[in-house]
Order: structure tokens, then C-alpha cells, then sequence
């Protein structure tokens, strides 16, 4: 992730108009969606996959999702309108051949999985939500117990070999081997991204490495939400605003 001290935690401006063959990247959660207290308190919605729609056909079909969630999930809630998914931050991926690239779950991921079971069962509030290749320890709805949260996630990635991925009040422990970053340049190799111009959409510390690899190729980043630093060039101020930009690009001529 970057960490140039040069980064500014500064306003950022509003994205420009797309570059030429623009391809766009977009998170889920804070970006196309609004964040919820609970995984599944976001579902489908009839503005975004209109909108999803319109870019898809704008662009050519140069349009990614790349999020923390599965592709299942992603599926269900943009009702399967994208083609092009990077799931569980890249460790499944479906591109446009609509073939689905997984790589093989840690073999400590079962084990993992019951610590994280025995921690929320007494409590309240402390979601566990299992994605077979990652498992992700919510506790937005219990604010007090970050600090513990944080120390059991550490603990366990250090002893078992495991990726911790800090979020929003979350703490994920996943697969070794894929990020963002990686998958939004794994797209970019691929009919129709190749030779396009990257823009990437996110909000959390996970969308870090795809800012970084939109900028290395070319492009630029967009951070959604309060400003911090970052490698993103440009800011929209939540989920809304997100929605009403794509709207305008995808109505554009």
C-alpha cells in the first residue's frame, strides 16, 4: 500500500471528464452502495444498475467491479448487470470470457474461521462473515470492541500466514496472493480493458492498490467519502455524488 510521505491529506477536487477510452473500476460498499450495519443490508437498486447499464454501454463494457465482497454477492446486489467482477479483493476474478479465476482458499482458513465464531459468540453486535477464501470480522455495531478485534486479527494473520486487510470497522483475514491493485491490472491485460485508460472508484484503505495501479498505468484514482491520505488525484463526497456523476457520464454523448 502507499505510504510516500509526499501523499496529502488534502480536499480533493471533483474527477474531470474521462480520457480517451476511459476504462472504470468501481468498488462496492461506500462507493456503489452506501455503507449499512450489517452485510446484507444492502441489496439491488433500480438508479444503479440503470446507470451500471449505461456505462457498460458507453464504454464498450469497460466497466469492473472490484470489491471485498464475493462475486455472488456483487451479482445479487448489481443483479448480475456487470460481466467484469473482482471478488474477496481479487482472489476470485470472472472477466469477460465470463470464466471465474480463483485461487485455492489457505488451508487455515477453517481454523480461523472458529476463533473468529468463538470471539463474536459473546458479542453482541460482532458479525463473522465467511467467504470461503477470507473471513471478515464486522463490528460496526460494537464499537467497543475495535481494540480487541484489531489484536485477535493480527494475532491470527501472524500465526497462520494469512493477509489481514483492515477496513471500516472490519477486519479481514484472507488468502495471500491477490489485492486490488493486482486485479484491476489483471483486467487491464484483458479484451476489452486492454489499452484503455484506467479510473478507479473506492473509498476504504483496500482500494489503496488499485489507486496505485490506475496511476501506474496511465490513469488516476477517485476517493470516495472524508479526505485522508492518499493516492487517489480526485474526491466525491459519498455514494450519492458517486451516483450522480456515473449517471452523468453514462447519459453523456
Amino acid at each position: 500500500m502507499p505510504t510516500d510521505a509526499a501523499l496529502a491529506v488534502t480536499q480533493l477536487s471533483p474527477p474531470p471528464a474521462l480520457p480517451q477510452r476511459p476504462a472504470l473500476f468501481l468498488d462496492m460498499d461506500g462507493v456503489l452502495a452506501p455503507i449499512t450495519g450489517t452485510p446484507e443490508g444492502v441489496g439491488p437498486d433500480d438508479r444503479r444498475s440503470r446507470v451500471l447499464r449505461g456505462l457498460l454501454e458507453r464504454l464498450g463494457g469497460r466497466v469492473a467491479v472490484v470489491s471485498g465482497r464475493t462475486i455472488a454477492e456483487i451479482d445479487r446486489i448489481c443483479e448480475g448487470v456487470v460481466p467484469c467482477v473482482a471478488g474477496i479483493h481479487g482472489l476470485e476474478r470472472r472477466g469477460a470470457d465470463g470464466q471465474v479465476r480463483r485461487l485455492a482458499p489457505h488451508p487455515a482458513m477453517g481454523r480461523v474461521h472458529e476463533a473468529l465464531i468463538d470471539f463474536a459468540r459473546d458479542r453482541p453486535g460482532v458479525l463473522i462473515e465467511d467467504k470461503g477464501l477470507g473471513v471478515t470480522l464486522h463490528y460496526r455495531q460494537a464499537p467497543d470492541q475495535a481494540a480487541a478485534a484489531r489484536e485477535l486479527a493480527r494475532g491470527l494473520a501472524e500465526s497462520h500466514g494469512l493477509t489481514l486487510q483492515p477496513g471500516d470497522m472490519v477486519q479481514e483475514l484472507k488468502t495471500p496472493g491477490a489485492d486490488k491493485g493486482r486485479a484491476l491490472s489483471a483486467f487491464m491485460d484483458e479484451a476489452p480493458f486492454k489499452g484503455a485508460v484506467p479510473v478507479m472508484t473506492g473509498d476504504d484503505l483496500t482500494d489503496e492498490f488499485a489507486f496505485a495501479a490506475a496511476a501506474g498505468l496511465g490513469g488516476f484514482g477517485v476517493l470516495v467519502g472524508p479526505p485522508r491520505e492518499t493516492a487517489a488525484g480526485y474526491g466525491l463526497t459519498g455514494p450519492e455524488a458517486v451516483m450522480d456523476w456515473l449517471e452523468t457520464l453514462a447519459e453523456r454523448p
